[in-house]
Parts: C-alpha cells; sequence; structure tokens
C-alpha cells in the first residue's frame, strides 16, 4: 500500500495465478497448460515471419484471424472479436455488458470474475453449486444483471448440457440481459454453446474462448470472442478506448496457422481426453472421488488426507499440482493432464 495509490488500487484484491516453478525437473500440472507442442504450423508461420514489419502497428481488426476463427464456426467476421489472451475478452465483456444489476455467476468457478466485478465496480452475487458441483438454473432466476460461467467449469471440470444453457440464455434474454459462456475448456467437452448461435440466433449470447488450452499457445496470449455483431460491436469500443493494438503482429500469425490446422488440434485433444479418463478411473481404483471432467484436468479428493497434504506430498515428490484454499474446495487438488509419462510420474508420486 502506498499513498500515492487511488482508491481503486486500494481496494483491488487481485486474481493470482497458478505458481510458476524455477527450480528445474518438476512436472507441471497445475494451470492447465498443453503438454503437447503447438501445431507444426505455428512454426512455420513464426519462421517465415516478416520481421521488418514489426516496425509497423499491427492490423487493429485482426482481419484475416477473424475471418480464419468465423470460417471455422459458420459465422462471419462481424461476429468474431479478438483480444489479448480470453482474460482480457471477459476483462472487456464485464465492463461492457455488466452494472448497476446484480450479475449472477457460480461459487465456484474461475476466480477472475469477482476481480473483473471489483474492479468494473459491478455489483454481483455468488451463486452456489449444487452438491453434485453443477449450476442449477432455477437458481439464475433473478438475472436481470446478467450471467457468465464457465462450461466446463474451473476448477471443477463439471459441464452445463446445453440444453439448459439454452434455458438460461432465453431467461437473460427475457430480461434484456446479457451471458457469457467462459469455453476455455470445450475443445475438451462433447458439445459447446455454438449452435445456440448458429441455429437459435441469441443477440445476447457471447462464448468466449482461447489459443491457451487446446491450440498449445498460452505463451501467445491469444482468445476470441463469438456472438451477435452489436456484442462485438461493444467489445471493440471497449478495446479502442484502452489500447487499439491489443493482438500483435506475431500472435496473429500464430494464432491463425494453429486455427487453420485442424487435424492437429483434433489429434492433441484426444489423446487429452484419453489421459484424462485413464487418470481418472487409476485414480478412483485408490478410493480418491473424482469429479466428472469435461475439461483438460480433473479436480481429486483424497479419501483421507486434506487438498493441502496432497498437493505439498506431491510437490515434495517434483509434482505440481493446484490447491485452492477456498473452504467448500479446501480438500480438493486439480491436476493437469500431461503426457501419458507425465501423468504416470503422477501415479508414481500420488499418496
Amino acid at each position: 500500500m502506498s499513498v500515492f495509490w487511488n482508491e481503486r488500487v486500494n481496494s483491488l484484491t487481485p486474481y493470482i495465478p497458478g505458481e510458476q516453478p524455477r527450480e528445474s525437473g518438476i512436472i507441471k500440472l497445475n494451470t492447465n497448460e498443453n503438454p503437447y507442442p503447438p501445431s507444426p504450423a505455428v512454426y512455420a508461420a513464426l519462421r517465415d515471419a516478416a520481421v521488418d514489419t514489426l516496425r509497423l502497428y499491427p492490423d487493429p481488426c485482426c482481419t484475416a484471424l477473424r475471418c480464419a476463427i468465423a470460417a471455422k464456426n459458420g459465422l462471419q467476421s462481424e461476429n468474431v472479436f479478438c483480444g489479448n489472451g480470453s482474460d482480457e475478452v471477459l476483462a472487456f465483456a464485464f465492463g461492457a455488458f455488466f452494472g448497476k444489476e446484480r450479475l449472477l455467476f457460480p461459487d465456484i468457478t474461475y476466480s477472475f470474475y469477482p476481480v473483473y466485478a471489483n474492479f468494473w465496480g459491478i455489483n454481483y452475487r455468488e451463486v452456489p453449486l449444487g452438491a453434485d458441483w453443477n449450476i442449477n438454473i432455477k437458481d439464475y432466476d433473478d438475472c436481470s444483471g446478467g450471467i457468465i460461467f464457465a462450461n466446463p467449469n474451473a476448477p471443477t471440470g463439471s459441464f452445463l448440457k446445453i440444453s439448459q444453457v439454452k434455458t438460461l440464455c432465453s431467461l437473460a434474454l427475457s430480461k434484456n440481459a446479457v451471458i457469457v459462456i467462459d469455453e476455455a475448456y470445450s475443445a475438451f467437452a462433447a458439445e459447446t454453446a455454438l449452435p445456440l448461435l448458429l441455429k437459435e440466433k441469441f443477440p445476447n449470447l457471447l462464448i468466449v474462448r482461447t489459443f491457451s488450452k487446446a491450440y498449445s499457445l498460452a505463451g501467445l496470449r491469444a482468445g476470441f470472442a463469438l456472438g451477435h455483431k452489436d456484442l462485438i460491436c461493444a467489445l471493440e469500443r471497449m478495446r479502442d478506448s484502452f489500447n487499439s493494438y491489443t493482438l500483435d503482429y506475431i500472435a496473429q500469425k500464430a494464432a491463425l496457422a494453429a486455427v487453420n490446422d485442424h487435424n492437429y488440434l483434433d489429434q492433441t485433444t484426444a489423446k487429452i481426453i484419453a489421459e484424462r479418463e485413464r487418470i481418472s478411473a487409476e485414480l478412483k481404483k485408490r478410493d480418491y472421488e473424482i469429479l466428472p471432467s469435461a475439461a483438460n484436468f480433473i479436480f481429486a479428493k483424497h479419501p483421507a488426507l486434506s487438498g493441502e497434504a496432497v498437493y505439498e506430498s506431491l510437490r515434495s515428490r517434483g509434482v505440481l499440482v493446484r490447491h485452492f484454499s477456498k473452504q467448500r474446495i479446501k480438500d480438493f487438488v486439480r491436476i493437469s493432464i500431461g503426457t501419458k509419462e507425465q501423468m504416470d510420474a503422477l501415479l508414481n508420486a500420488a499418496p
């Protein structure tokens, strides 16, 4: 705290990212990174990028990337917004669509949501997940201020069926409210909310995705949103009131190459899904409680040890997972899915 800080900075409680270990030899399963390298097409795009172009500003509209994302998802470029990671896209969405009316999101979800809400001065309520760790759509009747949630959810990995998401979209629309579905992990799930844009055409639905997980580009910082052109226009107004050049030249080139390599994406996500199911089954044999996951991680509870004890035990054996201190989930650890070799090491180290 400093006498030079204003009231906004003094009142902030920042998001705490997952640990980035400095020591070598650590098996890092704590931040849901993809264990496989990016598509070879990304390497080619980076190799062929014109260095001289770096003296120029990047395309502020990300035109080529937006067109590629639109084509992949059956939309028009006017339905796509690109930003510096999905976190920036989410930050713009909070600023653009939510305000004095009470925003609703789950009590156990991406912990950046309350940070965004507090930063923008947004009224919000955390809605408790059910005993089964799923969203109860009846709890969202009073959604005049909007709804946001991750689907699949983090850190639980639970998934709300798209038929239920449709019900929430209709409910929010009846109140002229926006619903944001954070689909950071949707590539590892059986379905997405995209049909609600393509077929149902909900004008109040914004889907936010990232290149960090399925595309193996967490270090690149690229994300995007899909939605009605009016919602996209609002995000553009937010961007252009903050920083028009949020996605740099290199990021646009690499992300474009990744989007266009459909086969590589399918291959790597299939490997991660298969490993997720294998590790879940193996830990269940040891009497761990494993929540059903539609993401690239699992949420696990030891039959006797606390979550912190499991975290510390694994850490001492060179395996890093994520532990959260929040009361409802303090006995769980979140385990990102790595390669078969990494997950075998987890099994060997697990208490």
